[in-house]
């Protein structure tokens, strides 16, 4: 079988020309590289298993003929219909024959490209701790003896446990004649074998009887019966030997079987029996959870001017939540210490709107009556006791919830290098995320999650001890028995999953798995296990690797991990044609990545000892060779504020070993973050990761444990209450057009195939009707409505359409293989009209293209309804993730609008939205813009209009681009892409240009033009690579007609990896608006317009931003205390500003 591990099927030495699981880039890559007409080379085929692909340059196209083995073995290249194809006994003699000329290719076989020979690899052990690579664990399973080989003969020397070996070679030596000669004479018995197996069952003998006196008293409990026959072997036992002890120990081991297969049976009906006899005068058994108790948050109220009447001067007050008896106690605190407070049940809280600009800010939108709301904002004394009253919130409607199926779940991962050593009996502070970085509050820290995932490297201890040892652990500190839902190992690499007792039953088509990554891919010591399983209907996918070690071996690592991506065989087999970073709705990958920091061992222990981190990540190889986009394609990982957690001295958390004395030398081990977490999530779904850091206090390993936390959206296996649609009732997913831009140099027709799991089963379109190019290396091909099928769901109902996802694959005509993947959100694609997608395509981990078109959701009325989910409908307040990077030229903050101007909330704005789904989240401070992607009668009515942000990386004009290799130029700019810099749009302009005014540029043309420094995906971290993303050029061309407006915030630094979301649905913005600081507040009561600054006190703005002083009104009631907490702790400073505040109020 071709592209299969283990000897190649060519041989141990295949031509030179066979390339064997090379990708399809990749080969076009070497043949392009070749230059000349009639270059060829040999890989496996990408599609089918046992199949080649034979690659040919012609006139700087490559064109590609399959050879297909047929039901003999023989293999024949792939021929047009009715066209008798020829047939060879292997691939040297097919390749023999097209050297010659006029054999039906393209062109004859002329040069061969033969294949690029790998540097022989060093020792890749255990970062230097150990001289050989960690055995693999025992097993039990046993090694069977390859087909049609001998037995071995055991020698002399041979040991043997029990002495058998020896006593069986005397016997035939010597005795074995006796037993001869005395047949002969006519002897019915052979008495010195018979001494012989008396000699060798010796010792069994002496086992089965302490093996029966242990059963006797159990015996004698539940099988009477059996307990006579019992004593009476151990009596005989006692006495009788000779002839009749070989026959006394065969009816002892028939007893022993027949005791053993009924003991259990009447031990049970004995037990159940009783049972029934006591079964009520027993109290009833119920599993007891950790109490959680009441817990307060000191919050200040933020005013608006026209509130400021009714609600007093006062801004203190308290929130206590009650997650026991499902109650929100909102008091406010009063002169004289007197309280005021209302109260509010768990069914009358709608919202919570997160303000992004301070992001200690928190609305509340409570339930008034039944036809009216009310918002409350309120400032937390930081932006982690705003997650943790988040947190306890969503515990608290959870708990009281008359919904059957959760929407949100939270998930603890962990990832530990053991370094070959137990771990020690107290692990608390990872499994409650203690420690440095991003930690969850002590409030609530305890709260039990939903599921826990364990990753570990170089772990020795067996898998059920270490699954016990976690349960223990776990039970210790919720109080909870968590189920594990599968374990797989690789050598000394495990993944554990345990789940929540009450969700093991929602847990379904558990897969496991494992790729092997050492030395010539053969050995374990390296390599990654993955788990995956649905939670209702949501597909999870988690992977814990360890990949080489050293600090030179980028390549190599980069290289083990497109080898998980492409062999791991995780989730659904349908899905085959994806990498898992497609398969799953959420992936999560986890381990020892082994990615060092490029910088000399002293400036990082500097930066360490000065806990500045900013310096060391922008070297970290990781981040490096992310930004260039060779490894983890728009994964995600939280920003890292914790220092590097290897390579520390065992024992303690001080000191960091950097050095080794080897064999070889001295080998150098920076201090690096080697041990990560990230993921990768279908675009329009809900993740929130809440916690990254590791712990300081388990010092067994060189290694510190990393935990993460997150919160994750999921959705319940829908059930029609209407039943399978009628015709008349049926949804349709239809297509006006595709186009697409794939990285080839082959000039082949393609077809699209589309998958999801509201499908039936998958579909294809027709081949492409345009196509055209005018570079070598790109290609542009597009599809009308007519050659692009309707696609129907199984179920018509807009609620589950909401939640599903459509998996296209663009492939080839002439080798059915894939030239690039990608997902579409059905969500923003739902309405009358057609909307418009844009994504980027990738396939086998590298970014291969883009594809954009439009398309629509056609929902019949009859199916409009929403569902009630968890606390009330889910009414389209606001539209979650819609945009996110574009190339980091073009970044699109995704945001909820849901705003209000006064605390008497709009009653349109819906009714108890739940909490638990994703939608009960409400990002504020940022326009939206995919509310215009939904149909009109799905958004209440007097919603604001939606909005883009449209803006450019923040690094002026003034960078350039780094120039890319001759043969992958850079498009060129339009002409008013640079003239409209500095002028917004002024009129609308059409929302989907003509494809055909877009020109792809022509190989020679590598024009110079001015973009943001950051253009670049590495920014100046990146100039040295000479690659330019695919996407860059092709997103260029989409967006030619479009330049982005001219000023904007960058990116989060930890979101910068995601790069160009899926959800990026229409281009180019509607109306670039930009965020204001003061985003939250009408326009007449902004503060900030000359106060401070008239002052002279202008450097204090950022502080009273972030305490919640940004109201003019507001400050009136400040006290000295107020402004120290915001950082003005100038005696003189405070009387100015004192003073200026009560001369205000007088003039007032």
């Amino acid at each position: 079988m071709a592209g299969g591990g283990g000897v190649s099927p060519l041989g141990l030495a295949p031509p030179l020309w066979y390339h064997r699981d090379l990708s399809r880039a990749a080969a076009e890559e070497l043949l392009a590289r070749a230059g000349r007409d009639g270059s060829f080379l040999v890989r496996d085929s990408e599609s089918v298993n046992g199949a080649y692909a034979l690659c040919v340059l012609f006139q700087k196209h490559v064109h590609t003929y399959r050879v297909l083995p047929d039901e003999e073995g023989f293999l024949a290249v792939q021929t047009s219909q009715g066209v008798q194809p020829k047939r060879f006994k292997s691939l040297p003699e097919l390749v023999l024959l097209y050297l010659q000329p006029s054999q039906g290719l393209v062109s004859t076989l002329l040069y061969p490209v033969d294949r690029e020979e790998s540097i022989p690899e060093d020792r890749d052990y255990s970062d230097g701790e150990d001289e050989k690579p960690p055995l693999p664990p025992r097993s039990a399973s046993t090694s069977t003896t390859p087909t049609g080989s001998a037995p071995e003969t055991p020698t002399d020397s041979a040991p043997a446990a029990n002495g058998l070996s020896t006593i069986s070679h005397e016997y035939l030596k010597g005795s074995y004649a006796l037993d001869l000669q005395a047949v002969k004479q006519g002897a019915s018995s052979l008495p010195h074998l018979n001494k012989t197996l008396v000699s060798s069952c010796k010792r069994l003998n002496g086992e089965v009887d302490k093996v029966l006196s242990g059963l006797e008293i159990l015996s004698k409990v539940f099988d009477q019966q059996s307990a006579f026959m019992v004593s009476k072997m151990i009596q005989q036992s006692v006495n009788q030997g000779g002839d009749q002890e070989l026959e006394n120990l065969v009816t002892k081991l028939a007893i022993l079987k027949d005791l053993l297969s009924s003991i259990e049976k009447k031990a049970l009906k004995a037990v159940q029996d009783l049972s029934v006899s006591t079964l009520s005068s027993l109290p009833p058994l119920t599993r007891h959870s950790k109490t959680i108790p009441v817990q307060a948050f000191e919050v200040k109220l933020d005013v608006y001017l026209a509130d400021l009447t009714k609600i007093g001067k006062s801004q203190k007050h308290s929130l206590s939540v009650d997650v026991e008896g499902g109650m929100l106690v909102v008091m406010k605190k009063m002169k004289d210490n007197q309280e005021d407070w209302n109260t509010f049940t768990h069914h009358k809280i709608r919202q919570l709107i997160k303000s992004q600009r301070v992001q200690n800010k928190l609305g509340i939108v409570f339930e008034k009556d039944k036809e009216k709301s009310q918002r409350k904002d309120f400032i937390f004394a930081s932006a982690k006791k705003r997650e943790a009253f988040c947190q306890l919130l969503q515990l608290m409607k959870n708990k009281h919830s008359n919904q059957d199926e959760p929407d949100m779940i939270s998930i603890f991962i962990g990832t530990w290098n053991m370094g070959s050593v137990p771990s020690p009996k107290a692990v608390g502070s990872w499994l409650l995320c203690r420690g440095l970085g991003k930690t969850l509050d002590e409030m609530t820290v305890t709260i039990p999650h939903d599921l826990y995932v364990f990753g570990t490297q170089e772990n020795s201890v067996c898998d059920r001890e270490w699954v016990d040892s976690l349960r223990t652990a776990l039970k210790e500190h919720t109080e909870l028995d968590y189920k594990p839902i599968a374990v797989q190992t690789l050598w000394n690499i495990k993944i554990a999953v345990l789940v929540k007792p009450e969700h093991e039953n929602r847990i379904s088509h558990v897969g496991v798995s494992s790729v092997k990554t050492g030395i010539a891919n053969t050995l374990g010591n390296k390599g990654a296990v993955g788990v995956s399983f649905m939670f209702n209907g949501t597909s999870f996918g988690f992977v814990n690797c360890h990949l080489t070690s050293g600090n030179e071996k980028i390549g190599r690592r980069n290289q083990n991990y497109l080898d998980i991506l492409r062999l791991l065989s995780l989730g659904d087999k349908q899905l085959s044609s994806f990498d898992i970073s497609l398969r799953f709705t959420h992936l999560f990958w986890l381990g020892d990545l082994n990615y060092r920091l490029d910088m000399d061992i002293q400036e990082i222990l500097n930066y360490i000892n000065r806990k500045e981190f900013d310096p060391l990540l922008k070297v970290d190889q990781l981040n490096l060779e992310r930004e260039k986009n060779k490894v983890f394609l728009r994964f995600a990982e939280e920003e890292i504020s914790y220092p590097p957690t290897y390579r520390y001295e065992r024992g303690s958390r001080d000191t960091y070993v950097w050095q080794k004395q080897k064999a070889t030398g001295m080998r150098t081990n920076v201090p690096s973050w080697c041990d990560r977490i990230l993921w990768k999530s279908y675009p329009e779904t809900h993740i929130v990761c809440n916690s990254y850091g590791c712990t300081d206090d388990v010092v067994t390993s060189d290694h510190s444990p990393v935990f993460g936390t997150f919160e994750v959206g999921v959705t319940s296996q829908f059930v029609s209450k209407k039943g399978l649609p009628k015709s008349s009732e049926q949804a349709y997913i239809e297509f006006e057009n595709i186009e697409a831009i794939v990285k080839t140099a082959s000039r082949t027709k393609f077809f699209i195939e589309f998958y999801s799991t509201c499908l039936e089963e998958f579909k294809k379109s027709y081949e492409n009707d345009s196509q055209s190019s005018d570079n070598v290396n790109f290609l542009r091909v597009g599809w009308s409505n007519k050659q692009l099928t309707t696609l129907k769901p199984l179920l018509s109902e807009i609620e589950y359409l909401q939640d599903q996802h459509l998996l296209l694959t663009v492939k080839s005509l002439d080798g059915y293989e894939s030239y690039g993947e990608c997902v579409v959100a059905l969500k923003s694609m739902i309405g009358s009209t057609a909307q418009q997608f844009h994504t980027y395509l990738s396939h086998r981990g590298e970014e291969t293209g883009n594809i954009r078109g439009s398309m629509r959701v056609r929902v019949p009325a009859e199916r409009m309804g929403t569902r009630e989910r968890l606390y009330g409908n889910c009414v389209c307040l606001s539209v979650c993730v819609c945009l996110s990077l574009c190339l980091s030229v073009c970044l699109c903050l995704s945001v909820c609008l849901a705003k209000q101007d006064s605390a008497e909330g709009d009653p349109s704005t819906g009714k108890n939205n739940s909490y638990n789904n994703p939608a009960y989240y409400i990002l504020e401070g940022v326009p939206n813009q995919s509310a215009a992607t939904l149909s009109s009668e799905l958004l209440p009515s007097p919603c604001s209009p939606p909005a883009v942000v449209g803006v450019v990386s923040g690094g002026g004009a003034g960078g350039t681009l780094n120039r890319p290799p001759p043969d992958f130029p850079p498009p060129p700019l339009p002409k008013g892409a640079l003239e409209m810099a500095d002028t917004p749009f002024s009129k609308p302009r059409p929302l989907y240009p003509d494809l055909a005014e877009v020109k792809i540029p022509a190989a020679n043309s590598s024009p110079a033009f001015i973009l943001g420094e950051d253009f670049r995906r590495g920014g100046p971290g990146g100039l040295d690579d000479q690659s330019c993303s695919v996407l860059q050029m092709a997103k260029t061309l989409s967006e030619s007609e479009y330049p982005p407006p001219p000023h904007a915030p960058s990116a989060p630094p930890h979101l910068r990896g995601q790069g160009l979301g899926d959800a990026c649905r229409t281009f180019p913005p509607r109306a670039p608006i930009t965020e204001s600081i003061a985003e939250d507040l009408p326009e007449e009561v902004r503060w900030s317009e000359g106060w401070l600054q008239r002052l002279g006190l202008d450097r204090y703005e950022e502080g009273l931003l972030h305490n919640g002083w940004d109201d003019l009104e507001f400050l009136s009631d400040i006290t000295e205390e107020d402004l120290e907490e915001a950082g003005i702790l100038d005696p003189a400073h405070k009387r100015i500003l004192l003073e200026s505040l009560r001369q205000q109020k007088q003039q007032k």
